[in-house]
């Protein structure tokens, strides 16, 4: 599905402010993954994700999906099978349209728009019947602007807007950090229940580590740029964090200065 070979991003390279965000990175994804994405701050986990996305394009290496080299697509191009929940509920939708308007711009990702009506009948059906599975009393106010919604209905709608169509890859760009605990876990399990419905090939990035050890299939742990760990099927389904830590330290063979930047 997705593969990336020696890969390598700088910012500011030259400068006294040179950082080597990604280090030759070697990663294959296979289709139906759910990656947990875990890591210290500037490990490197939203700089992944971002080149992956066609953000920014890397210094050097490839990047292959569904066997089509993408390195030097734009991210507009790459839109078209890739979707992405970011951190802030206030990005991903427009504020000033309806919650209508937004899942008509949705359920059209990737397809060419001319003057026809925007909305018609037979999709406004298709979103209430989809809103009612949120839970959330939401298929009764498509007509509301979305500014209008918390924060937890907007990540809601969000995440069913980046799959009303179903995408080739899911990234997740730690899109529960800015929630309450509750809404949170409402928003994790509706996560995991999309990707298992659609079978998506999903990265998501947290840094809470019961998390990364709860959900998906596969962890893998960045430090300074590179992957350090990489954990699946029973190795990944019998982790303790006490025990993830411990990979840590024996793979770096030094510890973090301060655990909760893994634990969150």
């Amino acid at each position: 599905m997705i593969s990336l070979q020696n890969i390598q991003k700088y910012f500011h390279k030259g400068s006294v402010n040179e950082v080597f965000a990604l280090n030759n990175i070697n990663l294959e994804i296979e289709e139906g993954d759910f990656i947990t994405v875990i890591g210290s701050n500037g490990a490197g986990k939203s700089t992944l994700l971002n080149c992956i996305a066609g953000s920014f394009f890397p210094d050097s290496g490839t990047i292959t999906i569904n066997n089509c080299d993408v390195t030097a697509w734009p991210e507009y191009k790459r839109a078209r099978f890739i979707s992405r929940v970011f951190q802030d509920p206030l990005l991903g939708t427009c504020p000033s349209a309806t919650i209508m308007q937004n899942m008509a711009l949705a359920v059209r990702r990737g397809m060419k728009r001319g003057l026809a009506p925007g909305v018609k009948k037979k999709d406004k059906a298709m979103f209430r019947e989809q809103l009612a599975h949120l839970g959330l009393g939401l298929e009764d106010r498509l007509l509301d602007t979305v500014g209008l919604l918390s924060g937890g209905q907007r990540q809601a709608l969000t995440m069913l807007m980046a799959t009303m169509i179903r995408p080739d890859v899911l990234l997740l760009d730690e899109h529960i950090a800015a929630l309450d605990p509750k809404t949170a876990n409402q928003i994790l399990n509706l996560t995991r229940d999309i990707v298992r419905e659609q079978h998506l090939t999903t990265l998501m990035i947290t840094h809470n580590m019961n998390h990364a050890i709860t959900f998906g299939n596969r962890l893998i742990m960045l430090h300074q740029g590179r992957i350090i760990l990489d954990l699946k099927g029973k190795e990944k389904e019998n982790l303790t964090v006490k025990e993830l830590l411990a990979k840590f330290y024996q793979s770096q063979g030094e510890e973090l200065a301060n655990d909760s930047l893994l634990l969150g």
